[in-house]
């Protein structure tokens, strides 16, 4: 039976050591300060900011969030994070995905300065971390890295596969694992929509990562005996038995999975916990850069 990789419990010991960062700030008359913005009225998005403002203040970040209706010109939202820039009490700023259908993603992003995008999402960032020398990295594949390292799993001289070639997270973790770097150094194979034979792929892997937004998609028979498996999907199924009347399940048939694998994570409680953790590493990392402290 596998290990439970617990997102909960490591995630809250990085919020500990970024508290303990950011009252050594304080101590400088240095408060650390997050915006994000907020547009439209979608029910996931607006439980993320939540939970991200509930993070920062735990750990003492000036949170700020600024709503916008739906109809927003694109052009008023790009003068807010003109706005953002300039101000000096913040060091961070994040727009929450996805944004209306009028409100091109790209533009918005790549208005941020990059020394606020604590996204990691700017392509400053991403050339920045394609090339080895990283300065803010995107958080769900900094989170994973974090999570494998800190439960045991170093990637190094491992196949790691990742189902999902996406942006957000099979791309720029398929970068980031592959780098000659503490914490990486790991043979990396990206899988998609188009690669056949896929459960030949994941049956190699050591490390396998799954990306793809398909419910339980990651089946037993597709791990090898004594894999890490990394479940990175969130998906709502139909569930009567729950008042919500549905529950959340990952990318991976949990249930049968866990009774090959050497170690997995649960959703909820794995992966999510780790993106919110290093959004607030970034942050810390921003605040130290813009007032010329020390980063560690």
């Amino acid at each position: 039976m596998a290990e439970i990789i617990d997102g909960k419990k490591i995630a809250s010991e990085i919020k500990e050591e970024v508290k303990s960062e950011i009252e050594k700030l304080k101590s400088k008359g240095i408060t650390v300060g997050l915006a994000a913005v907020l547009v439209g009225e979608d029910p996931p998005s607006q439980v993320y900011i939540g939970m991200k403002s509930k993070a920062c203040q735990k750990v003492e970040i000036y949170s700020e969030v600024l709503k916008f209706p739906q109809q927003t010109p694109e052009s008023e939202l790009l003068s807010q994070i003109d706005v953002l820039n300039k101000r000096p009490d913040i060091h961070g700023i994040l727009v929450q995905l996805p944004l209306p259908f009028h409100i091109k993603e790209d533009k918005m992003i790549q208005r941020i300065d990059p020394k606020k995008d604590v996204d990691g999402f700017h392509p400053f960032n991403v050339g920045m971390m394609v090339v080895g020398k990283p300065i803010f990295l995107p958080c769900t594949p900094f989170g994973i890295q974090q999570l494998l390292t800190r439960s045991g799993n170093d990637p190094s001289g491992k196949h790691v596969v990742i189902l999902g070639r996406g942006n957000i997270v099979g791309r720029p973790l398929s970068i980031l694992l592959s780098q000659k770097a503490p914490g990486a150094n790991a043979t990396v194979t990206l899988c998609h929509t188009k690669t056949d034979n896929m459960s030949e792929l994941t049956k190699k892997a050591d490390i396998l990562v799954a990306a793809m937004g398909k419910p339980k998609f990651v089946t037993k028979d597709m791990v090898k005996k004594d894999a890490v498996v990394i479940d990175v999907g969130v998906n709502r199924i139909e569930d009567p038995q729950s008042k919500k009347g549905y529950r959340l399940v990952g990318d991976v048939d949990f249930e049968s999975v866990k009774e090959i694998a050497k170690s997995i994570t649960p959703v909820p409680g794995g992966v999510g916990p780790m993106t919110v953790a290093m959004l607030l590493c970034n942050t810390l990392k921003a605040a130290k850069l813009q007032t010329k402290i020390s980063v560690l």
